[in-house]
């Protein structure tokens, strides 16, 4: 994935945008988008998924009222739509797909708004093609965001969007509970940085990144009350959202790091370290040095 800015300045200026000029994308900018949903079928795991990018239509906003004021979206262009095979780590590989179509998105000029929920039932699932051994765990409204709509935004003022948790609530060293400090995390810093403006779901942060002589450990903290069979998941129709924002943590980080020039690869290999009580859950590790993953 070519990108003509930053990967730093993508990422602080993307935000969630609910309001939209309402007109088609431009042709350019619809084929590219288009180019990078055909080559963006396989995840960090393995998995394999499919994306299409889709007008807006009546159907779909009635599928987004579903989710509350969360699925408010006015004016969107199209969406983008995804499916992903069934897997242990489906939902991480689906966060990390989208993400690079979002920030690819930023880098066209458009604006765009996850929006994660059950779709499988939806306008969105048929149009896609949506079959029992996939899940359709988010969608992305895209197209030209409405000036200052962003200051206006009551939902974002609610979830607090426009802040996020300090590094040592976030990245350790060696072990929980010992923080690792920007100035301590050498060439990664920057990586870590736009981790930390990653998007999540009710910006929630839940990656907890522990660094250790071999490598960078992701893990899951999953937030009290927010999360699979609670009641505001069961109410809002929600897929397992704290595992898509895994997916976007990983996807900043990979992608900072190729820009910095630093060489690594995913792997799955618990390093069996003490998590505090409470759900710590260890998703990946980034292994320096590894090489390109092919």
């Amino acid at each position: 994935m070519e990108l003509t800015s930053s990967l730093a300045g993508l990422v602080k200026r993307r935000r969630s945008c609910r309001k939209y000029r309402e007109q088609p994308l431009e042709e350019r900018a619809r084929l590219d988008l288009e180019r990078l949903l055909a080559a963006n079928r396989v995840g960090l795991f393995g998995g394999r998924a499919r994306f299409s990018l889709v007008a807006a239509t009546a159907e779909d906003r009635a599928a987004l009222r579903g989710l509350g004021t969360y699925g408010f979206i006015d004016g969107a262009a199209g969406f983008i739509v995804g499916a992903v095979e069934r897997g242990p780590r489906d939902l991480e590989d689906y966060g990390y797909l989208m993400e690079r179509v979002i920030l690819l998105a930023t880098d066209l000029g458009l604006g765009t708004c996850w929006l994660g929920g059950t779709f499988s039932k939806s306008g969105f699932a048929r149009r896609i093609g949506l079959t029992e051994r996939e899940l359709l765990p988010a969608v992305a409204a895209v197209g030209y965001a409405v000036e200052d709509s962003f200051s206006r935004d009551r939902i974002r003022r609610m979830a607090g969007s426009n802040f996020r948790r300090p590094p040592e609530e976030l990245f350790f060293d060696a072990a929980f509970g010992a923080p690792l400090l920007p100035a301590a995390a050498g060439a990664y810093a920057g990586a870590l940085e736009l981790v930390r403006w990653a998007p999540s779901a009710s910006n929630r942060q839940p990656w907890r990144i522990l660094r250790t002589p071999t490598g960078w450990h992701f893990y899951l903290e999953r937030t009290k009350g927010y999360g699979k069979g609670t009641l505001v998941f069961s109410l809002l129709r929600l897929a397992d959202l704290q595992r898509v924002d895994m997916g976007i943590a990983m996807c900043h980080f990979e992608l900072a790091a190729r820009e910095a020039g630093l060489s690594g690869a995913w792997v799955i290999e618990n390093p069996g370290l003490a998590t505090p009580p409470g759900g710590v859950e260890y998703t990946a590790s980034w292994r320096p040095d590894c090489g390109r993953k092919p």
